[in-house]
């Protein structure tokens, strides 16, 4: 029970630095250091529970004024789709080999995140009528390749949506965070019942991890605050440690 409260406050205070990540920590967690048996039972859960800690970040996202919905409810419409597909293709592949190509995504994943983006930012982009024809082209394809893979891995996507919305409208990190997290909370939801209705969910565990993640968000939304200066050197460590948990996976599922 311990473990799982410490595993849900690490997910939610992830989740609130960074806007994405928990949930790449989350199977993780709950695999090795919770002890859950099954990879699949892990992948629900963990769905369930980032999908409600992402959505009280989301809360407090909200409050700062750091979301721009309509860019983020065109990204998680299509997502969502993609999302309910990619369950149930995760849920027919065999545990293990599935935990292997995970530990293989952590790994392009932080790679990825090591490069850092290469664009200004655009503080004042929106999804308007004027707007539609160029962003709308990036936005719903983005979401649709993301969901599919948040789904096939049952993560909430939002070290994977941070990124995608950040190529596609070009806004600023704070916004793409706050965006980032509409889309976290639909697609852990979407993986969450789709795993559920096959019984592949642990209650109990789910309700402890929500339980730290309220905590660990609220830590999380503040300390991002108090370290904004300094986001691309959390960034690279949380890259570099993402990297070194997806070669531990990998070896171990082996």
């Amino acid at each position: 029970m311990l473990l799982a409260l410490l595993a849900g406050a690490l997910i939610g205070l992830v989740l609130g630095l960074v806007g994405g990540g928990g949930s790449i920590l989350a199977v993780p967690l709950l695999v090795y250091v919770v002890g859950v048996a099954s990879p699949h039972a892990a992948i629900g859960t963990a769905a369930i529970a980032v999908a409600l800690n992402a959505l009280l970040g989301l809360a407090g996202h909200w409050r700062a004024g750091t979301v721009k919905w309509r860019c983020a409810g065109v990204f998680t419409l299509t997502a969502v789709i993609g999302a309910a597909l990619g369950a149930e293709l995760g849920k027919a592949v065999d545990g293990a080999r599935l935990l292997a190509l995970f530990g293989a995504l952590m790994v392009v994943i932080g790679l990825l995140m090591l490069k850092g983006r290469t664009t200004l930012p655009l503080p004042d982009v929106r999804l308007t009528r004027e707007t539609a024809r160029e962003l709308l082209p990036r936005l719903a394809p983005a979401g649709l390749i993301v969901g599919l893979m948040a789904g096939f891995f049952g993560i909430g996507g939002g070290f994977l949506i941070v990124p995608a919305l950040l190529a596609a409208t070009h806004m600023p990190m704070r916004n793409a965070i706050g965006s980032s997290l509409v889309a976290v909370t639909a697609l852990g939801l979407t993986t969450a019942t789709s795993y559920a209705v096959s019984g592949y969910v642990d209650w109990q565990i789910a309700g402890l991890m929500v339980l730290g993640g309220a905590a660990g968000a609220v830590v999380g939304i503040a300390a991002g605050r108090a370290m904004a200066g300094k986001k691309r050197t959390l960034e690279i460590g949380f890259a570099l440690m993402v990297i070194a948990i997806g070669v531990y996976i990998i070896v171990h599922s082996l």
